[in-house]
């Protein structure tokens, strides 16, 4: 067993803290705290190496596990660790959550440490070019603003450019920031009152402006903005029967008047942030207004764990909510739950893991992949056949 993994950082909090535990527990204890704070699918990989020994950090007794080391135990940083660390700090996204003097004196703390790996190492050939400017100080406030009100369930005052140039003047409760690898983006998940008549709660202001200087091509623009910057359509996030982009009363507080807006807003497009004296009591239930947006039926993949096929696929999708279910020795199957605003994105990612998986449903999902795997066809046969006539000419 590896001391430290950067990968898997999860399972070994998951472990310390089982470890510390002064009272002896139940595998259905084990598998509750797992479960809790860690993933479902760890319960694979956790639990056989439990019960049968392979890691050897619990004395079993009757169907009791007691911890082999003292719950006051103090894990000290490895070299390894230590590496990690200072490649993190030379991360640009690390400013959003450090100011200047907490990265000076990590930096103080780790000289001599030689990084894990540089940024100049790594080529995304797969990532749009137009990434949100993570060391522009503008930038750097506003997030710092979304997280402190996030945190303190506290409203902001925001000062929003659409994509078509708009000005966008709203009251939100910021409910969560997302990173999306693939665009390399910070998008803002943000609840709005809507109150039928009260227009106290923000404005339009209808001025054009210059861009920002983003590159607007078919390359590189987010093909998930709607025309008023929203990432993705509001509409997608809730079923059918929902009224669009409204959140039910009983997932909001009741000082809002039991109804909210749900946007999803480009952090980079926003140009001014300013915290507001005005609190939620309680936070919106906002995981539930994301269950609720669910297709009801599932993605369905049967995997065969070859080439390490399981591990690959529980990290590949790691970002959506799942269940994975072992079929017999090297067979899992895997339901990935997601929504109209996730489809494009999921589709792409399942296309490129390879032959170990594959796709059983459902047959809305069967039917994109297919369609989209016969316009590639078709466009690979284009490109041969031009290259076929520029060779005879």
């Amino acid at each position: 067993m590896e001391l430290f993994s950067e990968i898997y950082s999860c399972y070994y909090q998951v472990l310390r803290h089982l470890l510390c535990s002064a009272d002896p527990l139940t595998i259905e204890d084990i598998r509750s705290r797992i479960c809790g704070e860690g993933f479902e699918e760890s319960l694979l990989s956790i639990i056989p190496k439990l019960e049968d020994g392979t890691w050897n950090l619990f004395e079993k007794e009757g169907k009791l596990y007691r911890s082999r080391i003292s719950s006051t135990f103090i894990t000290p940083v490895s070299g390894l660790e230590k590496a990690y660390l200072k490649a993190l700090l030379s991360d640009p996204r690390m400013g959003l959550f450090l100011d200047g003097g907490q990265r000076d004196a990590l930096d103080q703390m780790l000289e001599g440490v030689t990084p894990l790996w540089k940024p100049g190492q790594f080529y995304y050939f797969d990532r749009f070019s137009d990434s949100d400017p993570y060391e522009d100080e503008n930038y750097r406030r506003c997030f710092r603003t979304l997280l402190r009100a996030q945190k303190e369930n506290r409203f902001v005052d925001i000062d929003y450019t659409s994509p078509n140039g708009n000005r966008v003047h709203h009251h939100y409760v910021p409910a969560r920031l997302e990173y999306s690898v693939k665009n390399d983006k910070f998008r803002l998940l943000c609840l709005r009152p809507s109150r039928s008549g009260d227009h106290s709660h923000g404005q339009w202001r209808r001025n054009r402006i210059p861009d920002t200087g983003f590159t607007k091509n078919a390359e590189t623009t987010d093909p998930g903005l709607d025309p008023n910057g929203l990432y993705p359509n509001t509409q997608s996030l809730l079923r059918e029967n929902t009224p669009p982009a409204i959140i039910p009363a009983s997932c909001c507080p009741e000082q809002t008047g039991g109804k909210m807006r749900l946007e999803i807003l480009n952090v980079s497009r926003i140009q001014n942030v300013l915290p507001m004296d005005k609190i939620l009591s309680s936070p919106a239930d906002l995981n539930t207004v994301i269950r609720r947006s669910y297709y009801q039926e599932p993605l369905r993949l049967r995997i065969v764990d070859r080439r390490n096929a399981l591990e690959r696929a529980m990290l590949h999708f790691a970002n959506y909510e799942k269940n994975t279910t072992k079929i017999d020795d090297d067979t899992y199957e895997c339901l990935i739950y997601y929504n109209q605003g996730m489809e494009t994105e999921l589709l792409i990612e399942i296309m490129s893991f390879g032959p170990m998986l594959t796709v059983l449903g459902n047959e809305r999902f069967l039917s994109s992949l297919k369609a989209r795997l016969q316009r590639q066809r078709k466009l690979a046969a284009e490109m041969v056949s031009a290259q076929s006539i520029q060779t005879e000419q």
